[in-house]
């Protein structure tokens, strides 16, 4: 059964929706389960505010929602690594940072002004949707830090010396 012919046989190609689905160590990875916490609370909530009578309330969840989802779609499938011209650890930044204050404000309006039993389920939703994303913003800034005193230390670093025989021949001009 150790026939080398069949061992080397090419494997069916991907069908287009193996393509799409994330791997299993994008999905065991932090930045993997917080985005898929991110996209399930979103969605969660959104059903909620939909149910509810603060229903000029969904858009933020819906819009959070197709957003985390993006994203998860992008690191997933590595997009992010094929885009080049956008900074993806900022862009992610500001998305979670912006998630967490608007998914407190709203959460806070839902409770103070809507009485009914749905809203003040999307509420509570809202409010564990900001802590999800405070984690990930927090997380994301402690790696930009990194990333930026990377830079900074490159940045510092003396110029390297040019050679002997560079500088005979820039002097006998």
């Amino acid at each position: 059964m150790d026939d080398p012919e069949v061992a080397e046989q090419p494997r069916a190609p991907q069908s287009a929706l193996s393509a799409i689905i994330p791997g299993k160590e994008f999905l065991s990875s932090r930045k993997g389960q917080l985005l898929l916490a991110e996209w399930v609370v979103s969605l969660i909530t959104f059903i909620c505010y939909v149910a509810s009578s603060a229903a000029s309330l969904m858009t933020v969840p819906l819009i959070e929602f197709l957003w985390a989802l993006f994203t998860f779609f992008a690191y997933s499938t590595k997009l992010n690594e094929q885009l080049k011209g956008i900074l993806w650890p900022l862009l992610d930044f500001i998305r979670c940072v912006s998630a967490a204050i608007i998914y407190f404000v709203i959460s806070l309006v839902a409770l103070s002004k809507y009485s009914c039993g749905a809203s003040k389920a999307a509420a509570v939703l809202g409010f564990i949707a900001t802590i999800v994303y405070a984690i990930d913003f927090y997380l994301i800034f402690n790696d930009l830090i990194q990333f930026l005193k990377k830079g900074e230390s490159e940045a510092n670093e003396p110029p390297k010396q040019e050679s002997d025989a560079e500088d005979f021949d820039s002097d006998s001009d």
